[in-house]
């Protein structure tokens, strides 16, 4: 429980006072944001904003969990070593889209298959480690079982699990990106979801086969350093969003967005809550929904709409709702769905 509080106090905290340095550097190069013409007319305000905050949030993480670490004696675990490569490679991929834009002064960074090549490179890597490096008791970062709130029976190959695990990782680290589009929206959420993941690591590291042996033990990898590493995204991501709320003074780019959706579906693999994502990151499936919806309709229907834009928060400015007020009833709709996935979470243990 220490690393825990130290590793998020230290990301907070080396969020909270970098993320203004960056700020001044980043004005300094006048690497600001690009704006789309064909969005909402509010957005154009937004226009010149530093990006590429995501750099940020990340170097926070990589300090602090490793900090934390040498503070308390413990070793890092391959569980979490391998989330945090994920999360920096998909932040790699992100942060060359970004440069890209800032760069070119356009909106259109790497093109779409360069960034789902970058983006299955370190999926794919993630998934074929973490089928590897098993402890003293066979368990590997990565299960060949198909996961809900713990492993099912339904146990996959290795080449369907490398294909599940690369399909899970592309889907929530673009659902995250999608979901980046007003002040702080994914920021907030991703901190509600953090957290989800910090009580589910604690819980099944204390009810785990290791140390309560029981008919209704977890077999998991290492969740109580993944708890840890947990704590850091949260605090620095908490603390980014002191910066990044309305009006925002900078903004986490595809560096964040894509860094943050993967350390997401990276917990969510290595935790054995893989289909409980769903819930726990509920708002961001929301948002992809809306989009593929949109699509789908646009080409069944040979030109029309089902929504006036998509992603999903841009369909309310468009219907006049302010930013703030989207951005505040989407995280609420956010912390609806995180509690709906604690407790089906915790009604599996109660009832299972």
């Amino acid at each position: 429980m220490k690393g825990i509080l130290l590793s998020g106090a230290l990301a907070f905290l080396f969020s909270l006072f970098a993320t203004p340095l960056a700020i001044k550097l980043l004005v300094k190069k006048s690497y600001g944001q690009f704006i789309r013409d064909d969005g909402p007319t509010t957005h154009h305000t937004k226009r010149g904003t530093p990006t590429m905050g995501g750099t940020v949030v990340i170097f926070s993480v990589i300090l602090a969990y490793f900090i934390s670490h040498l503070l308390t004696g413990r070793e890092p675990t391959v569980s979490a070593l391998l989330v945090l490569g994920l999360m920096s490679g998909l932040g790699f991929v992100g942060f060359l889209d970004d440069w890209l834009k800032v760069s070119r002064q356009r909106s259109l960074g790497l093109r779409a298959r360069s960034k789902i090549f970058g983006q299955s490179v370190f999926a794919i890597a993630f998934a074929w480690a973490g089928l590897n490096f098993p402890d003293d008791t066979g368990l590997t970062p990565v299960s060949l079982h198909l996961s809900t709130v713990r492993d099912t029976s339904l146990k996959l190959g290795a080449v369907a699990v490398i294909i599940w695990v690369f399909l899970m990782i592309v889907a929530t680290s673009n659902g995250v990106n999608l979901t980046d589009g007003l002040d702080g929206l994914a920021t907030g959420a991703s901190v509600m979801s953090f957290i989800a993941f910090i009580l589910i690591g604690v819980w099944e590291f204390g009810q785990s086969c290791s140390v309560s042996p029981g008919l209704k033990c977890y077999q998991v990898r290492d969740p109580l350093d993944l708890a840890v590493l947990s704590a850091a995204l949260a605090g620095a991501t908490f603390a980014f969003l002191w910066w990044n709320a309305s009006p925002a003074k900078i903004f986490m780019g595809d560096t964040g967005s894509l860094a943050i959706g993967g350390a997401l579906a990276g917990l969510a693999i290595t935790l054995r809550t893989e289909l409980l994502l769903v819930l726990i990151g509920g708002l961001f499936a929301i948002i992809t929904l809306s989009v593929i919806l949109q699509v789908g309709y646009f080409k069944a229907t040979k030109g029309k709409r089902l929504f006036r834009m998509a992603p999903l928060q841009h369909h309310f400015e468009l219907l006049g709702w302010g930013e703030v007020t989207i951005v505040i009833r989407f995280w609420i709709i956010a912390g609806l769905c995180v509690a709906a996935g604690l407790g089906l979470f915790y009604a599996d243990w109660v009832v299972g």
